[in-house]
């Protein structure tokens, strides 16, 4: 089993949640048609997809999901995120997007060394990304190119995200306890089996503070399932594209994702 670098854990867990977050378009409803230029030549207008609560949903915001997509660490190489799933995660967001605004925007809003911070980890950790030389400013243009994205869009994007899960983690973290005895079950039952023969094992002490860190995110992950299916029973969500209506009940936002198994992780990070 190959190990990962110490930082990989906390990387691949909030994932988890990181793909609920992206910039959402404040743009009006197109006409869903196309009409002609002075030269003659067809253009083709955005048009909604989808409605949320009164927000709208243009195809180009699902173009743009599906260009942003590359940035998540779960994104398999080669499998582009289809237009349904992309419908489906901006569903999710703009739900939440309604929450974060009935609360104080600036109590979340996250600093520019924050967002600097996420977005060298991306460039120095994410997969796509170490395979194509992120981590030099050369490379990280050619991928930026290479995948018709700019630095402004990037940096909007993860400042969007990070507001998003700031957001979770205030909603949902405080008041959750994780207790010695469910840590040093995790220890027991998930990390130590782990090892092969032979190999060394870290001490309960040492890898203590990572298995808290896990078992919060997971608690987490369960509210906020919870909560988000809520919110869109409650809400008044509508397809528009009879494309792109879900075939089977969607599983809501990170439940969407599966992440780097704990406990693989974890054994990572020694």
């Amino acid at each position: 089993m190959s190990k990962r670098a110490p930082t990989r854990t906390l990387f691949f867990l909030r994932s988890r949640v990181w793909l609920l977050a992206a910039s959402l378009a404040a743009a009006a409803v197109a006409p869903c048609c196309a009409q002609e230029s002075l030269s003659g030549s067809p253009i083709v207008l955005d048009r909604a997809v989808a409605v949320v609560n009164k927000h709208v949903i243009l195809a180009s915001d699902l173009d743009d999901e599906i260009r942003l997509s590359v940035l998540d660490p779960n994104t398999v190489p080669q499998v582009e995120v289809t237009r349904q799933q992309a419908v489906d995660q901006l569903i999710s967001r703009a739900l939440i997007e309604q929450q974060i605004r009935q609360q104080d925007m600036q109590a979340i809003e996250p600093s520019l060394q924050e967002v600097n911070a996420r977005l060298h980890e991306i460039r120095a950790e994410l997969p796509i990304c170490v395979r194509q030389n992120c981590a030099s400013d050369s490379g990280w243009k050619a991928f930026l190119a290479a995948h018709g994205l700019t630095e402004g869009r990037v940096e909007a994007y993860l400042r969007y995200r990070l507001e998003i899960l700031r957001f979770i983690e205030q909603r949902f973290r405080q008041g959750i306890q994780i207790s010695p005895q469910q840590i040093d079950l995790y220890y027991r039952e998930t990390l130590v089996p782990q090892f092969v023969s032979g190999e060394a094992i870290p001490p309960l002490e040492q890898v203590a503070p990572r298995i808290q860190e896990i078992l919060l995110q997971q608690q987490v992950n369960v509210l906020f399932d919870a909560w988000l299916t809520n919110l869109r029973q409650q809400g008044d969500v509508e397809v528009l594209d009879p494309e792109l209506a879900p075939q089977s009940t969607p599983q809501s936002g990170p439940a969407a994702e599966t992440p780097a198994h704990s406990g693989d992780a974890e054994r990572g990070s020694r």
